[in-house]
Formats: structure tokens, sequence, C-alpha cells
């Protein structure tokens, strides 16, 4: 994939012409680390979260930024890990060492652990986008779970696949971690409601386009629903196929992957009726989420942000702001230690989530919502309605 070599070439470009024009500006670049999958099946979810914080870069030097009594100018170096935990520890080296970098973003919980094992003694901020409840967990000083744990998702998602389909689950999700950390959380509550786990197949959906033989694995077993998930596009590729291979019953989707990419990969939103999953970013009412997405479009023109877009350009935001709060730009713990006060003082039009804050452990505060596919259309449903 040529974009990463591009991504470089521009980067290197772009540091030149500062380091040449550097006393007219007097301007201090503070580079902010991103490893994250670039190439194979889940390309489109790593360049999601970079076009989100790259956003969010433009949005904050245009206006001006001023750390400590200085010009600052972001810019984000971008590595492709291939969705690999090894990689990512790799990148996260070149980062620090090559590019000085305060602050590293990845967006997987392998990655996450991974970098976990040193960015305190390396001293640098760990933003890490996985809604994994382990990665705060674990107690580490330098880091920031981005998304609200999924956990606050599995109740409403079991209650309605179950009372709309029937009490036998077979699982055909994808086998990197962040997919069996879902596995390992969803199971034992879909059987303490009283269902029964008929068949379980995960699958290697960032190295596979083809799932028939998987998918009818699970569906010999007869499943009324079928837990999926990883990333949009192969997500997609499975609830596709099993509809080809006779599949009625619905869809429990895990919430990397977004209903409103996974219906452009199979023609619609018919083949998802009755799946229950996270609120497409294009379908939240919120009237920043609404303009958000506007702003999106004409910086993208023929694009549609994802959650994985809105919440990693917040997230770029609240580190920049925490940097002003902290007055420095390389001190990580002064900056983890300003992240909520930033992320409570971010402007709407900044924060289209609506991110309340930051926890003591490190992970972010919202109110989260689900969409259930209904006659061919996304319903918005809050989560006290499943109570």
């Amino acid at each position: 994939m040529t974009f990463p070599r591009s991504l470089h070439r521009i980067a290197a470009a772009a540091t030149f012409g500062l380091a040449a024009s550097a006393p007219a500006f007097a301007q201090d670049v503070v580079k902010i680390g991103y490893s994250g999958p670039l190439s194979g099946g889940a390309a489109l979810y790593g360049k999601n979260v970079l076009d989100g914080m790259q956003m969010a870069v433009n949005e904050i030097n245009a206006a001006g930024l001023e750390v400590g009594g200085k010009k600052v100018k972001l810019e984000i170096v971008a590595l492709d890990d291939k969705y690999n935990p090894s990689e990512t520890a790799i990148n996260a080296q070149r980062l620090v060492q090559e590019h000085k970098t305060s602050a590293i973003l990845t967006p997987h919980s392998g990655g996450t652990f991974a970098l976990q094992t040193n960015n305190e003694a390396q001293k640098y901020l760990l933003l890490s986008y996985t809604s994994v409840p382990q990665v705060t967990a674990r107690g580490n000083k330098l880091t920031l779970r981005i998304p609200p744990e999924f956990t606050t998702y599995i109740q409403p998602f079991v209650k309605h696949a179950m009372s709309k389909y029937g009490k036998n689950l077979a699982i055909a999700a994808a086998d990197h971690d962040y997919a069996k950390a879902w596995m390992a959380a969803f199971k034992p509550a879909w059987e303490a409601a009283g269902g029964k786990i008929v068949a379980e197949n995960p699958m290697s959906y960032n190295k596979s386009a083809d799932f028939y033989s998987g998918v009818s694995r699970v569906m010999a077993a007869k499943p009324d629903v079928m837990f999926i998930g990883g990333a949009s596009e192969p997500t997609a590729l499975v609830a596709k196929q099993a509809r080809e291979l006779g599949f009625k019953g619905g869809f429990v989707i895990i919430d990397q992957a977004k209903m409103d990419e996974m219906a452009k990969v199979i023609g619609g939103y018919g083949p998802l009726e009755g799946s229950i999953g996270v609120l497409p970013l294009v379908d939240d009412s919120a009237p920043d989420s609404r303009a958000f997405v506007q702003r999106f479009q004409k910086a993208y023109p023929g694009r549609t942000p994802s959650s994985e877009v809105s919440l990693n350009y917040t997230t770029v935001h609240a580190t920049a702001l925490a940097m002003k709060l902290a007055g420095t730009t390389t001190d990580a713990a002064a900056i983890r230690a300003n992240l909520d006060k930033a992320m409570k003082q971010l402007p709407p039009a900044s924060n289209p989530h609506g991110l309340d804050g930051v926890d003591e452990k490190g992970g972010s505060l919202a109110d989260t919502r689900v969409a259930v596919i209904d006659g061919g259309k996304v319903k918005e449903r809050a989560l006290s309605s499943f109570k």
C-alpha cells in the first residue's frame, strides 16, 4: 500500500520546509505518533482513525496553538502495523527514538497491551482507541482509553437478540485480541440470560475475504443468532455470506464494526435486518454530530465519517488542549493529568460524541447509544430502553 510512504514523503517535505523557515515562524513542531493498520483487511478502519487525527491537527494548526509561551505546530507521524501487536511495539520505538513523540495513538487492544509494557518507563502518553476494560484496569498511569468500555453494550445486545430471535448463539467473530475480549465477556452474559452457545469458530478477518467454510461450520449448529465482528469490511462479508447460505436469524455486531460501512459492502441494510450494533455516526441525531459529519464531508468529499473518525478527532483536540493547560508538550504525566479538564473544556464542535471527561483510571466517560436495523432502516435506541 502506498499511503504510508506518501505520508512520510509529505511529512519529510513539511519538516524540511519548517526547518528552512524556522526563524520566520518561530514554531516548535510537536509530533504525535500513530501506529495502526493501513494495509490488510483492517486498512479502512485504520485510515478512519488517522483521518480523524489529521482533521483535528489541521484545525488546531489553522487556529494556532501556544503552549508555555511558544507557538506550536502539530504533526502526525503515521506507521503501518498491519494490526500486528509486535509491529506496534517496533513502530513505537521508532516514533519515540526518531521522532521524539510524547504521545502515540494505537487503535487496537493488542497494540495497546504491547505498548503498556514500557510506555511509562519511556515516558510517553498512550492514546488507546479500544473499549477493552483491561486497558485501564492495569493501572497504567500514562494511558487514555478513548472510547467507553464495551461492557455497556452487552446486556442490551443480549436482550434484543435473544428476545427477537432465540437462545441459540453461534460465534463467528474475528480472532484478534479485541474480539477475544468481547467473546470472553459476552458468552457468560448470554448463558446467564438462559442462552446456549451452539457453535464457536473465530476467524481471521484481517487475512481472508472468503468466510464460507467458517460460516458453514457454525450454521451447521442451526443458531438463532450469530455473534460477529471485527473491522467493518470483513464483518460485512461474514454477514453477506451467512445470508447467502440461508441464515435467517439476527446478528450481534461488536462495536469495532460499523453498520453503515457494512451496508456499503453488502448493498444496503437489508441483509442486516434485525441486527444490533453501535449507532452509526451518520445516523446520530445530535446536532453536534450532524455538524461534524457535514464538516468532514466537506473536507473529504464522498466520504462518511465513522466514530473512529470523530472520537480520535476529539482525542487529538483534547491532547492539544491538555498540553496547553499543562504548559508542556513533552511531559506526558502532566499532559495526562490535564486530560479530564481538557475534555470538559472542549467546545461542542471539537467533541461531537459529547465525551464527558476522563475518570481516575484514564477511561473516557460518555453516554452510549446503540442501533437496531428494523425494516431496512437504522433505528436509534437508548440503553435505558433495554432495561
